[in-house]
């Protein structure tokens, strides 16, 4: 029987052991967010990174593969010979089947007993369970041990739950880090303090001055090599229970009495909570699924959903959803918020906006007096606020148009800004748990979006066909439109 290490102390060495090492995430994320992390002295002393995979495989060749396969990853204005050399040597590599226990003995044999762990699951949440538990069969988990999880959790509540009652048999909920690398975005953060640190929007930021609310997340890429994956899951599932929905919490919360963990994750709760509930009659009105059929991305032709490798001949899932969310409480009583994804669009971009109402009275009989007034969140692919005012144009007379006021966080905040990826990953060491979800904001998500893809079965519709390199099906602009409201792009 292997006998459980004494806990660490918080001045321990750090031990990051990643299940998946080498797999896409690994290499073109995790692995380029930890010499970054690395470059900028943000982690830990004595930090040792081993990798977990079933490539039979030496150290030498680990390293190998990462030099090859994650170089072109790092951002080549910060790649020093140096630091990546030095980096490289943080590396172990480990090849262990993660459903066979006894080979929990070979991460035994690295995994230092001083050391502080924490346990980066880059797999199908399938393995989740049996990870954990062979784990802790392992005696490899203690009080100071960390998980962090991928999404997505679950493909429904009942199976959400089940993941985080047996990721809960060995984790505590304060070691527990379920990562949704939306929130790790430096403008979402920002959007907290825009909010909470100013005087200027909280009094306007509820109904009746916020006429409505977009979320968008749009992607150019197509299903790829995660057919098998996606075709189970689609858009709803994949990125609205994750993403979209945090993107939401963060905009509609409540202030939260302080930066607390808690505080902050038990306002989200609440949004999520007061979502209003879709009925039948709600889904087939307020509801769109979309599903990409042959086009032209970027000038080069691409080929529809159902021709993509993996894909069943006659699949109904949808790689395109929008969607009128409604939250129950006094702040937003009225306002739609209007939410978007999408596989093989127009363009890659991830923006929030904040239409503000209408004046209801203009004296410039000239100029535009609706629709005038957003604040623009832009994510990707470039990260930036702008705020959108009427301003008269140079010459005589009072003609007017929309101008932006760039809030310019490069200009006013020269120094490095971490990627999505690193930030977190940094939180996770620090044990800062602010930017991840709570086991019931998971819950809560997944309860609101189930009815949804319930309705979708029995209302047994095929999905709306757009081309690749649109921004969507027809009936995703009729969402809007019918309230006189318009998709910025």
């Amino acid at each position: 029987m292997t006998t459980a290490p004494a806990p660490a102390s918080p001045g321990s060495p750090l031990d990051m052991v990643i299940f998946g090492g080498t797999g896409d995430l690994s290499v073109r994320k995790l692995l380029p967010a930890l010499y970054m992390a690395h470059l900028h002295g943000n982690l830990p002393t004595d930090t040792q990174v081993i990798a977990l995979g079933r490539q039979n495989w030496s150290r030498e060749e680990y390293v190998e593969f990462v030099q090859k396969q994650s170089h072109p990853f790092v951002d080549s204005k910060a790649l020093s010979v140096e630091a990546w050399s030095s980096f490289l040597n943080l590396l172990d590599y480990v090849c262990l089947d993660v459903t066979t226990r006894n080979e929990y003995q070979r991460l035994v044999a690295v995994a230092r007993n001083n050391a502080r762990r924490v346990f980066y699951l880059a797999t199908s949440p399938a393995l989740f369970t049996t990870i954990c538990t062979n784990l802790a069969g392992a005696g490899l988990v203690d009080a100071q041990s960390r998980v962090v999880l991928e999404k997505p959790l679950g493909h429904d509540l009942a199976s959400a739950q089940a993941i985080n009652v047996a990721v809960g048999k060995h984790f505590a909920e304060k070691q527990i880090y379920r990562i949704d690398h939306y929130l790790g975005k430096e403008t979402v953060q920002n959007l907290m303090v825009l909010r909470f640190g100013n005087a200027i929007f909280e009094p306007l930021w509820r109904a009746p001055h916020i006429r409505s609310v977009q979320i968008t997340v749009a992607e150019t890429v197509g299903v790829g090599s995660r057919a098998g994956f996606y075709d189970g899951t689609g858009a709803l599932r994949d990125m609205v229970q994750n993403h979209l929905l945090q993107l939401l919490c963060i905009v509609a919360m409540e202030t939260p009495t302080s930066l607390d963990p808690d505080a902050v994750r038990d306002e989200k709760l609440k949004v999520l909570r007061s979502l209003r509930r879709m009925s039948a009659s709600d889904i087939a009105r307020d509801t769109v699924r979309g599903q990409y059929f042959d086009g032209t991305v970027s000038g080069a032709p691409v080929k529809g959903y159902l021709d993509e490798d993996a894909v069943p001949p006659g699949s109904q899932t949808e790689t395109f959803v929008a969607l009128r969310a409604h939250v129950n409480n006094m702040r937003w009583a009225n306002v739609p918020f209007f939410l978007r994804t999408g596989k093989r669009m127009q363009r890659r971009l991830s923006e929030i906006i904040v239409e503000f109402a209408d004046l209801p009275f203009s004296i410039f009989a000239n100029g535009p007096c609706s629709h005038v007034n957003r604040l623009i969140i832009q994510l990707q692919p470039e990260e930036s606020i702008q705020l959108q005012v009427m301003a008269k144009e140079s010459g005589s007379g009072m003609r007017m148009r929309p101008v932006q006021l760039n809030l310019d966080l490069e200009t006013a905040f020269p120094e490095r800004r971490a990627e999505a990826y690193e930030r977190l990953l940094v939180d996770v060491m620090q044990g800062r748990l602010t930017h991840f979800m709570r086991r019931d904001e998971l819950e809560a998500a997944w309860d609101w979006v189930d009815p949804i893809v319930r309705g979708w079965k029995e209302l047994n519709e095929l999905p709306h066909a757009y081309s690749a390199g649109t921004w969507g099906p027809t009936p995703s602009f009729e969402l809007t439109d019918r309230e006189d409201i318009h998709w910025a792009a």
